[in-house]
């Protein structure tokens, strides 16, 4: 309670409002070619040197005294734009930017309020998309998380993956925003590309600590990613054709520029192109028919905007994707008796995302702008396989048919509802509030069975139902900003996030103080320090390997209680010639009421519920990043550090994993080096290259043997006689025991560019892992042995064998843009 009196005092000690006299410029800022709103743009007054930033719609707001001013509108990449003008009343002003031909001549006047040197919020990147694009890709398929993985602070997991471990945290603790929507499943393919279409995506913001109060619900970082609204100018369009996928994207205005739209799409065909030679193949070994097998993944992003007035905007927005296995194999034999028989082989395997989402913008006054949003929210996994035979005989004439299907079933479905405001009353104030609310339904997970015997005179049926109930939930959320400039030198980001969560009659909640502070020693130099309390009342049951489909998303209950952190991060930021930004920052996290699955235990075998499988215990994790990065000019790219340490305990009466002793989390990666440069060679031709290292992940592995004896069957005197010489089994020692080799790959693109007479053609070739380096997906030990003929003796020898699945890949693609 003490602790809450102090930040609301904090709160309104600084929430004063300026007196009369002073006016507000407001609206909002575009892309002149395609009519797309700028996210976080500047808006800067050089008489005052008081400035602003535009909110996730394009939207700003700037309170200013009654007299000359010179405002100044700049984003990355784009010419900025000057106002000069008296300031006698409230002002509507609405800017469009022009793409600066040349990057390397921008000026960038004025500094983002939130990210950078001035402003107050630490532990955040923003990566222009462009940037992100032009990373080189497995199998030449650009990737946004794939991308991330490479800033300092994020880990990749293994060889290949999409998974996200954010400084010491787990998979599950990641907040992945799709226009302000959760994402909960962000992989396709296992884990090895993401669900995330770079043609549909605008901006994208990482968090990695120091949380703002607007954000909530998870533990380690928030990527908050937004899509294109759509050319308001006229139709653009983008076709990509891989070796594995093929993708494209269209927008444009629909009736006129108050309504647009924008849509992507991809889809890998590797199904479509290995379908021949599986009916050959099966076919070969007896099959009848036509054998469908194979697997692919597809997402698609649609998106609606439409402009009522110059106060209002409605979106509607979509994305669905899923993965899909699917085998139908028929076989065909012949009887003695004149007599057929027939099996089938079925099997659907599905898992993915759908999101639909209805947005209303309003600006309020020239000082309030209100977002309402309501969504729905899907991620389901569905296996199902079958078999099934037929058999007829004509001599006797019978028939009987017998068929078994299983079925798994697990998800998690959401419907939300909340309001978001953004209130500027004065330059040195950046206020937000708003609330949410959402209404879960988890379905953690239920096996089906289903078992049919047929002959001409009976029918037999047996239907099997084991598992989970569905388990429904509120969430509620409340939260409370301010973006506080205190004077030239100091600056605060201060707020309150406030949580509650209902589930099975258990009512938690938790208030959670946010805390970002910023020291300007100069323009170009500063320091900043940043706390947060985090509170999470979801969990994911990972069997804490590669990322798969049958992870289940749970929520807290009566014996499983939320979890929660707390991050201290300080850090100094230094802007080099206006061209270079660099930042060391140094964190430390604890972590509580973590849940990891018992020894042996798993999402199979439903018997038991998913509480009777896992144990609760605590963590902790602590490190440095460097981070150097260019975002403009010719050469882009950025070079990024990391020196970290995540351990975890589970020691609790009961719950005890590892003899109650700490051990390191499987992604407790402690050096890791990436660099990341793009450069624009002419108009026609621009290359790309990607080098990272780490050192080795940790794995559990069995590095030692024993051999167990049965119960003597004869006891004769002090003498035991065996029936057997005993089994030899695996001893593990304990958890993480292990630690993989160091990593390394060097990936490398080049584009060619050629103008058309209607659009922009371009070439891709690009190479992943281009020195060939042997990295480990998978280390498992193994015995080899080797026999002595002359002494007739076979010997044993214990090693380690890895598993490598990405040895040189390279790729080709081909995109059109018009």
């Amino acid at each position: 309670m003490k602790k809450l009196k102090i930040f609301c005092s904090f709160l309104f000690l600084f929430a004063g409002i300026t007196h009369a006299q002073n006016h507000t410029i407001s609206g909002y800022i575009t892309d002149d070619k395609s009519g797309e709103t700028l996210i976080s743009a500047s808006v800067f007054d050089s008489k005052s040197n008081k400035g602003a930033v535009s909110n996730l719609y394009g939207f700003y707001s700037i309170t200013l005294p009654r007299r000359n001013v010179e405002i100044n509108y700049s984003y990355v990449g784009y010419r900025a734009q000057k106002q000069n003008f008296y300031l006698t009343k409230d002002t509507i002003i609405n800017i469009s930017l022009s793409q600066a031909v040349s990057l390397g001549e921008v000026t960038v006047i004025g500094n983002r309020k939130e990210i950078g040197v001035q402003g107050s919020q630490m532990s955040a990147i923003e990566v222009p998309i462009s940037q992100l694009k032009a990373v080189p890709a497995l199998f030449g398929e650009s990737d946004i998380i794939k991308a991330l993985q490479l800033l300092p602070g994020v880990k990749a997991g293994v060889e290949g993956g999409a998974g996200f471990y954010v400084r010491g945290g787990g998979p599950d603790e990641n907040l992945f925003l799709l226009d302000g929507i959760p994402v909960y499943n962000i992989n396709h393919m296992g884990g090895f590309f993401s669900v995330f279409n770079a043609d549909a995506i605008k901006n994208v913001t990482l968090y990695k600590g120091s949380f703002p109060a607007r954000f909530g619900g998870r533990l380690s970082s928030v990527l908050d990613i937004r899509m294109n609204d759509g050319n308001t100018e006229k139709l653009h369009g983008n076709i990509s054709i891989g070796l594995i996928s093929s993708k494209a994207n269209l927008e444009g205005p629909l009736f006129d520029k108050k309504t647009t739209f924008s849509i992507s799409a991809r889809r890998t065909y590797f199904d479509l192109l290995t379908q021949p030679i599986i009916n050959l193949a099966a076919k070969q070994n007896g099959a009848i028919g036509n054998t469908s097998a194979g697997y692919y993944f597809y997402d698609l992003n649609a998106k609606i905007t439409h402009r009522f007035s110059a106060k209002d905007k409605i979106f509607l927005s979509t994305f669905m994707g899923d993965d899909v296995v699917y085998s139908n194999i028929q076989n065909g034999y012949s009887s003695s008796n004149n007599g057929s028989q027939t099996d089938k082989l079925k099997l659907g395997w599905a898992w993915g995302n759908f999101i639909s989402s209805l947005r209303w913008n309003h600006i309020i006054n020239n000082k309030l702008f209100m977002n309402t949003t309501a969504a729905y929210t899907r991620y389901r996994f569905n296996m199902d396989i079958g078999t099934s035979t037929f058999n007829k005989t004509i001599n006797p004439p019978s028939t009987t048919s017998e068929s078994i299907s299983l079925g798994y079933r697990s998800g998690i479905e959401d419907y939300s509802a909340k309001v978001d405001f953004d209130y500027t009353p004065a330059p040195n104030h950046d206020v937000k509030f708003g609330g949410n609310y959402t209404y879960h339904t988890f379905r953690p997970g239920v096996s089906v069975s289903q078992l049919q015997s047929q002959n001409d005179s009976s029918t037999l049926k047996m239907d099997t139902v084991i598992g989970d109930k569905n388990i429904f939930s509120h969430e509620t959320a409340l939260y409370l900003e301010d973006n506080i400039t205190i004077n030239y030198f100091l600056k605060v980001n201060v707020g309150l996030h406030y949580s509650a969560f209902i589930v099975e009659n258990q009512f938690y909640n938790s208030l959670q103080p946010r805390l970002g502070l910023r020291l300007l020693i100069n323009d170009k130099l500063s320091i900043k320090a940043g706390y947060a309390a985090m509170s999470q009342n979801i969990h994911l049951l990972s069997n804490n390997n590669i990322s798969l489909p049958t992870d289940l998303w749970v929520p807290v209950t009566k014996r499983i209680k939320p979890m929660n952190s707390n991050q201290y991060s300080v850090g100094i930021f230094y802007n080099l010639l206006n061209i270079l930004d660099l930042s060391v920052e140094g964190y430390y996290k604890t972590m509580n009421n973590l849940v990891e699955y018992k020894d042996g235990a798993s999402f199979l075998g439903s018997s038991t519920g998913w509480e009777n499988k896992v144990y609760m215990g605590r963590g902790w994790a602590y490190g440095t990043e460097f981070l150097a990065q260019k975002t403009i000019g010719k050469t882009t790219g950025w070079i990024g550090y990391t020196w970290a340490k995540s351990e975890r305990l589970f020691d609790r009466p009961g719950q005890v994993l590892n003899n109650g002793e700490v051990f390191p989390t499987k992604y407790d990666i402690r050096n890791s080096l990436s660099i990341v440069l793009s450069h624009k060679l002419s108009e026609k031709i621009d290359i790309s290259a990607t080098w990272v290292y780490n050192t080795g992940i940790s794995g559990t592995l069995a590095l030692q043997t024993y051999t167990a004896y049965p119960l003597p069957d004869v006891n004769i005197g002090s003498s035991y006689f065996y029936s057997s010489t005993g089994n030899s089994l695996n001893y593990i020692s304990k958890r993480n025991n292990f630690r993989y080799p160091d990593y390394q790959r060097l990936d490398l693109g080049i584009n060619f560019h050629k103008q058309l007479k209607h659009g922009l053609r371009t070439w891709n070739f690009s190479v992943y892992n281009a020195y060939n380096y042997m990295n480990p997906f998978l280390i498992y030990p193994s015995t080899e042995y080797n026999y002595n003929y002359g002494t007739y003796t076979q010997t044993e020898t214990k090693v380690l064998k890895k598993i490598t699945i990405f040895p040189i890949i390279p790729s080709l693609s081909y995109s059109y843009k018009f």
